[in-house]
């Protein structure tokens, strides 16, 4: 089965308390433009990320969730000195923390910052056609043979009704295979 295979670039997802302290209260999420998943956006808010070693600008993704979250690759972990575990999307339990700085605030988060595990978003329909089940590991083929073409493993399937198919990546695992833009890959079950 094919798979659109897109690169998600350090970002944050933000709750409601901490989008106001960091913006002024009643803030709210400017939409910049839709991603792939129905009902996501990326904003036109930023805010900066700052460990033990380093700071970095990152954008805000929305909607607010229950609980705010950092993505970085395992690269901007180790420019932050924050040592992240790859974990799925929501997994943040034990996870290390970092400061947030915006432009009317600053706090600490306890836990939330990880490395996003490579994962592949399925409507039930479209993993039903395939035999894919949610909270399968599968891999999948990427680029040109020749051409440093990858293969990843571990690659968790996650189904919802509210998916759009894709596979999402970090820059770490985009850059290795060399890939630019939105790609097409083969899941191998």
């Amino acid at each position: 089965m094919k798979i659109m295979v897109e690169t998600s670039a350090r970002h944050i997802h933000v709750s409601k308390e901490v989008l106001e302290t960091l913006f002024g209260k009643d803030a709210s999420l400017t939409k910049k433009k839709d991603l792939s998943q129905p009902g996501q956006f990326a904003c036109s808010e930023k805010v900066t990320v700052v460990g033990p070693k380093g700071q970095m600008a990152m954008s805000i993704l929305g909607p607010e969730r229950p609980a705010t979250q950092v993505e970085v690759s395992l690269t901007d972990a180790r420019k932050l000195g924050i040592s992240a575990p790859v974990r799925e999307s929501g997994d943040i339990d034990g996870t290390p923390g970092c400061k947030l700085v915006g432009p009317a605030g600053e706090c600490e988060i306890e836990c939330g910052v990880i490395a996003a595990k490579r994962h592949i978003h399925l409507d039930t329909a479209t993993a039903n056609n395939a035999g894919l089940k949610d909270k399968q590991i599968v891999s999948v083929k990427v680029g040109t043979p020749g051409q440093r073409a990858v293969t990843f493993d571990d690659v968790v399937v996650r189904v919802s009704d509210s998916y759009a198919p894709a596979m999402h990546i970090d820059t770490d695992e985009s850059n290795a295979a060399g890939l630019v833009g939105t790609v097409d890959g083969e899941i191998i079950a």
